[in-house]
């Protein structure tokens, strides 16, 4: 493995405050690229993912998330941009497919010097009257299930280290 990507995982943090710095698309297209290269079932590419960047469109999926919560709050911590990942709800690997691209663009983002979380609540997002709503406004017909999301920008604030890795996380047999 290269040093380069292995302290790119060590040192990938989630981040909960966020600029309001617009992504370049360069970088986003990176981001959003590095996600259609994640594994997934039988090389099935069962997930969709849709990036958010029209205000408008953003404070609607914050309120739908936070509505999920029984809150106000914004679950996506002011970041510029929302990026959805919903996955055929036919492919019986559909959450394992959806959770390593999110992971993907995770990484990427950090390589890249972008901040991200991951967000949950999504599947109960786009199971609503509202989100079924917004993915027939998108074009997205196939029956999709709502897996996650990452809220993505650039940090308010440098992420604080890592936590010490908890005793027996690791067994070798």
């Amino acid at each position: 493995m290269s040093e380069n990507i292995l302290q790119n995982i060590l040192t990938r943090r989630s981040v909960r405050a966020y600029k309001q710095d617009p992504v370049p698309e360069e970088l986003l297209d990176k981001v959003l690229e590095a996600g259609t290269y994640a594994p997934t079932g039988m090389g099935r590419q069962s997930p969709v993912i849709v990036a958010v960047k029209d205000k408008p469109t953003r404070d609607k999926l914050m309120k739908m998330n936070a509505a999920v919560m029984g809150t106000d709050n914004d679950p996506y911590y002011g970041a510029p941009v929302i990026v959805l990942v919903l996955a055929d709800k036919a492919a019986n690997t559909r959450v394992q497919d959806a959770s390593c691209v999110l992971e993907n663009m995770m990484l990427a983002a950090h390589a890249l010097g972008l901040a991200s979380v991951w967000v949950n609540r999504e599947k109960e997002m786009f199971e609503s009257a509202e989100g079924k709503a917004l993915l027939q406004k998108w074009g997205l017909i196939a029956p999709l299930e709502g897996v996650g999301a990452i809220a993505l920008g650039y940090p308010a604030a440098p992420p604080a280290p890592a936590k010490p890795r908890k005793d027996g996380y690791i067994i070798k047999i």
